[in-house]
Protein backbone atom coordinates (compact mmCIF):
# COMPACT_ATOMS: atom_id res chain seq x y z
CA UNK A 1 0.00 0.00 0.00
CA UNK A 2 1.55 3.60 -0.98
CA UNK A 3 0.95 6.07 2.14
CA UNK A 4 1.87 9.05 -0.32
CA UNK A 5 1.94 9.57 -3.66
CA UNK A 6 3.16 12.42 -6.59
CA UNK A 7 1.81 12.61 -9.45
CA UNK A 8 3.51 14.69 -12.07
CA UNK A 9 4.01 17.62 -10.18
CA UNK A 10 5.88 20.58 -11.42
CA UNK A 11 7.43 23.90 -9.83
CA UNK A 12 8.48 26.60 -11.97
CA UNK A 13 11.08 29.00 -11.22
CA UNK A 14 12.82 31.34 -13.53
CA UNK A 15 16.24 29.17 -13.48
CA UNK A 16 15.02 25.89 -12.31
CA UNK A 17 11.82 23.74 -13.65
CA UNK A 18 10.50 20.70 -11.30
CA UNK A 19 9.33 18.62 -13.97
CA UNK A 20 6.18 16.28 -13.61
CA UNK A 21 7.87 14.18 -10.64
CA UNK A 22 6.27 11.10 -9.76
CA UNK A 23 6.98 8.35 -7.09
CA UNK A 24 5.15 7.04 -4.05
CA UNK A 25 6.17 5.65 -0.71
CA UNK A 26 5.49 2.43 0.45
CA UNK A 27 4.44 1.94 4.44
CA UNK A 28 6.52 0.60 6.40
CA UNK A 29 9.29 1.42 4.41
CA UNK A 30 12.41 3.74 4.07
CA UNK A 31 12.94 5.65 0.87
CA UNK A 32 16.01 6.99 0.11
CA UNK A 33 16.21 10.32 -1.75
CA UNK A 34 19.11 11.25 -4.12
CA UNK A 35 20.16 13.81 -6.75
CA UNK A 36 23.20 16.31 -6.05
CA UNK A 37 22.75 19.90 -5.16
CA UNK A 38 19.92 21.60 -7.08
CA UNK A 39 18.70 18.93 -8.73
CA UNK A 40 15.57 19.12 -7.08
CA UNK A 41 15.17 17.52 -3.65
CA UNK A 42 14.09 20.30 -1.01
CA UNK A 43 12.13 21.77 -3.76
CA UNK A 44 9.99 17.75 -3.88
CA UNK A 45 9.99 18.08 0.29
CA UNK A 46 8.79 21.34 0.47
CA UNK A 47 6.09 20.76 -2.60
CA UNK A 48 5.37 17.29 -0.84
CA UNK A 49 4.24 20.15 2.84
CA UNK A 50 2.81 22.57 0.77
CA UNK A 51 5.51 24.51 2.09
CA UNK A 52 6.01 26.00 -1.52
CA UNK A 53 3.11 26.04 -4.07
CA UNK A 54 3.59 23.59 -7.13
CA UNK A 55 2.83 24.40 -10.43
CA UNK A 56 0.67 21.50 -11.20
CA UNK A 57 0.35 17.59 -10.41
CA UNK A 58 -1.36 16.06 -7.46
CA UNK A 59 0.10 14.75 -4.04
CA UNK A 60 -1.98 12.40 -1.99
CA UNK A 61 -1.94 10.89 1.63
CA UNK A 62 -3.07 8.43 2.78
CA UNK A 63 -5.66 8.43 -0.04
CA UNK A 64 -6.56 11.79 0.63
CA UNK A 65 -5.49 14.50 -1.43
CA UNK A 66 -2.78 16.88 0.10
CA UNK A 67 -5.25 20.13 -1.30
CA UNK A 68 -8.24 20.24 1.02
CA UNK A 69 -6.50 18.01 4.00
CA UNK A 70 -3.20 19.73 4.66
CA UNK A 71 -4.97 20.03 8.75
CA UNK A 72 -5.56 16.86 8.81
CA UNK A 73 -2.93 15.28 6.88
CA UNK A 74 -0.47 16.95 8.67
CA UNK A 75 -1.22 15.63 12.52
CA UNK A 76 -0.03 12.10 11.14
CA UNK A 77 3.27 13.39 9.26
CA UNK A 78 6.32 14.73 10.59
CA UNK A 79 9.20 16.73 9.13
CA UNK A 80 12.53 17.62 10.19
CA UNK A 81 15.30 19.55 7.96
CA UNK A 82 19.11 19.19 8.56
CA UNK A 83 18.66 22.50 10.88
CA UNK A 84 16.58 23.80 13.48
CA UNK A 85 14.48 27.26 12.34
CA UNK A 86 13.41 27.68 15.94
CA UNK A 87 13.43 30.52 18.22
CA UNK A 88 17.32 30.46 18.91
CA UNK A 89 17.09 31.90 22.46
CA UNK A 90 14.23 29.99 23.68
CA UNK A 91 14.86 26.56 25.87
CA UNK A 92 13.91 23.82 24.40
CA UNK A 93 11.46 22.73 27.22
CA UNK A 94 9.68 26.42 25.90
CA UNK A 95 9.90 25.77 22.26
CA UNK A 96 8.12 22.23 23.26
CA UNK A 97 5.83 23.46 25.72
CA UNK A 98 4.25 25.44 22.36
CA UNK A 99 4.95 22.61 19.86
CA UNK A 100 2.74 20.17 21.48
CA UNK A 101 -0.07 22.14 21.66
CA UNK A 102 -0.36 21.93 17.88
CA UNK A 103 -0.61 17.97 18.20
CA UNK A 104 -3.56 16.39 19.74
CA UNK A 105 -1.52 12.85 19.29
CA UNK A 106 1.52 14.40 21.25
CA UNK A 107 3.16 11.06 23.08
CA UNK A 108 4.76 12.40 26.25
CA UNK A 109 6.28 9.59 27.28
CA UNK A 110 7.44 9.36 23.73
CA UNK A 111 9.16 12.69 23.63
CA UNK A 112 10.95 11.53 27.50
CA UNK A 113 12.15 8.63 25.64
CA UNK A 114 14.06 10.27 22.36
CA UNK A 115 15.00 12.59 24.65
CA UNK A 116 16.81 11.11 26.82
CA UNK A 117 17.69 9.09 23.32
CA UNK A 118 19.43 11.83 21.83
CA UNK A 119 21.10 13.12 25.23
CA UNK A 120 18.93 16.32 24.81
CA UNK A 121 18.92 18.95 27.83
CA UNK A 122 15.79 20.44 27.92
CA UNK A 123 17.69 23.82 29.49
CA UNK A 124 19.68 24.02 26.34
CA UNK A 125 18.46 26.61 23.99
CA UNK A 126 19.46 25.82 20.04
CA UNK A 127 21.21 28.90 19.60
CA UNK A 128 23.71 26.53 22.36
CA UNK A 129 23.19 23.58 20.43
CA UNK A 130 25.88 21.74 17.95
CA UNK A 131 24.91 20.67 14.46
CA UNK A 132 24.73 17.32 15.02
CA UNK A 133 22.28 18.51 17.91
CA UNK A 134 20.38 20.75 16.44
CA UNK A 135 19.50 17.78 13.87
CA UNK A 136 18.67 15.26 16.33
CA UNK A 137 16.51 18.09 18.46
CA UNK A 138 14.60 18.45 15.09
CA UNK A 139 13.81 14.74 14.61
CA UNK A 140 13.25 14.93 18.21
CA UNK A 141 10.26 17.32 17.76
CA UNK A 142 9.03 15.13 14.66
CA UNK A 143 8.89 11.87 16.55
CA UNK A 144 7.05 12.86 19.63
CA UNK A 145 3.56 13.00 17.94
CA UNK A 146 3.07 9.75 16.85
CA UNK A 147 3.65 10.23 13.03
CA UNK A 148 2.76 7.80 10.81
CA UNK A 149 5.14 9.18 8.02
CA UNK A 150 8.56 11.22 8.81
CA UNK A 151 9.55 13.10 5.56
CA UNK A 152 13.45 13.40 6.77
CA UNK A 153 15.75 16.51 4.41
CA UNK A 154 19.01 15.58 5.20
CA UNK A 155 18.59 14.20 8.79
CA UNK A 156 22.30 12.79 9.31
CA UNK A 157 23.44 15.95 8.43
CA UNK A 158 26.47 17.12 11.22
CA UNK A 159 26.12 13.64 12.94
CA UNK A 160 29.57 12.29 13.52
CA UNK A 161 29.75 8.21 12.46
CA UNK A 162 28.45 6.82 15.76
CA UNK A 163 25.51 9.19 15.83
CA UNK A 164 24.59 8.29 12.19
CA UNK A 165 24.81 4.64 12.68
CA UNK A 166 22.39 4.83 15.77
CA UNK A 167 19.90 6.90 13.96
CA UNK A 168 19.89 4.73 10.97
CA UNK A 169 19.50 1.75 13.97
CA UNK A 170 16.39 4.00 15.21
CA UNK A 171 14.93 4.10 11.25
CA UNK A 172 14.86 0.46 11.24
CA UNK A 173 13.11 0.55 14.46
CA UNK A 174 10.39 2.96 13.55
CA UNK A 175 9.82 0.96 10.13
CA UNK A 176 9.14 -2.28 12.27
CA UNK A 177 6.50 -0.77 14.09
CA UNK A 178 5.00 0.47 10.76
CA UNK A 179 6.54 4.27 9.95
CA UNK A 180 7.19 5.52 6.59
CA UNK A 181 10.40 6.89 5.90
CA UNK A 182 11.09 9.44 2.95
CA UNK A 183 14.68 10.85 3.49
CA UNK A 184 17.50 12.68 1.42
CA UNK A 185 21.04 12.41 1.66
CA UNK A 186 24.25 12.89 0.39
CA UNK A 187 25.67 10.23 2.12
CA UNK A 188 25.08 7.47 0.04
CA UNK A 189 26.50 4.31 2.62
CA UNK A 190 23.74 5.18 4.97
CA UNK A 191 20.84 4.21 2.13
CA UNK A 192 22.96 1.48 1.85
CA UNK A 193 22.15 0.08 5.69
CA UNK A 194 18.79 0.87 5.55
CA UNK A 195 16.94 1.34 2.04
CA UNK A 196 14.32 -0.16 0.85
CA UNK A 197 13.77 2.33 -2.11
CA UNK A 198 15.79 4.41 -4.05
CA UNK A 199 14.28 7.82 -5.80
CA UNK A 200 17.20 9.75 -7.84
CA UNK A 201 16.54 12.62 -9.12
CA UNK A 202 18.74 14.78 -11.62
CA UNK A 203 17.79 18.40 -13.38
CA UNK A 204 14.49 18.43 -12.23
CA UNK A 205 13.11 15.20 -13.02
CA UNK A 206 12.99 11.81 -11.70
CA UNK A 207 15.46 9.37 -12.86
CA UNK A 208 14.96 6.39 -11.36
CA UNK A 209 12.49 4.79 -8.61
CA UNK A 210 13.36 1.30 -7.68
CA UNK A 211 13.77 -1.08 -4.87
CA UNK A 212 17.25 -0.49 -3.67
CA UNK A 213 18.40 -3.77 -4.84
CA UNK A 214 17.07 -3.33 -8.38
CA UNK A 215 18.37 0.45 -9.05
CA UNK A 216 22.06 -1.30 -8.29
CA UNK A 217 21.87 -4.03 -10.55
CA UNK A 218 20.17 -2.34 -12.86
CA UNK A 219 22.50 0.93 -12.90
CA UNK A 220 25.82 -0.74 -11.43
CA UNK A 221 28.73 -2.20 -12.40
CA UNK A 222 30.43 -5.37 -10.49
CA UNK A 223 31.82 -3.75 -7.04
CA UNK A 224 30.74 -0.63 -7.68
CA UNK A 225 28.51 0.56 -4.17
CA UNK A 226 25.32 3.22 -4.35
CA UNK A 227 27.78 6.16 -3.98
CA UNK A 228 30.36 4.82 -7.24
CA UNK A 229 26.96 4.63 -9.29
CA UNK A 230 25.26 7.71 -8.10
CA UNK A 231 28.54 9.28 -9.21
CA UNK A 232 28.80 8.07 -12.41
CA UNK A 233 25.29 8.38 -13.50
CA UNK A 234 26.22 12.35 -12.82
CA UNK A 235 28.86 12.19 -14.85
CA UNK A 236 27.26 10.36 -17.89
CA UNK A 237 24.53 12.62 -17.02
CA UNK A 238 26.81 15.82 -17.68
CA UNK A 239 28.80 14.26 -20.18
Amino acid sequence: MNIAELQDVCKEYPAFRLNKVSFALEEGKITGFIGRNGAGKTTTIKSMLNLIHTSGGEIRYFGMPLAGHEKEIKQRIGYSTGTVSWYPRKTIREIVAVTKTFYPNWDEAAYRRYLAFFGLDESKKPIELSEGMKVKFNLLLALSHRAEVLILDEPTSGLDPFSRDELLDLFGELKAHGVTILFSTHITSDLEKCADNIVYISKGEIRAFRPREDFMRENGRPGETLEEIFLRLEKEARA
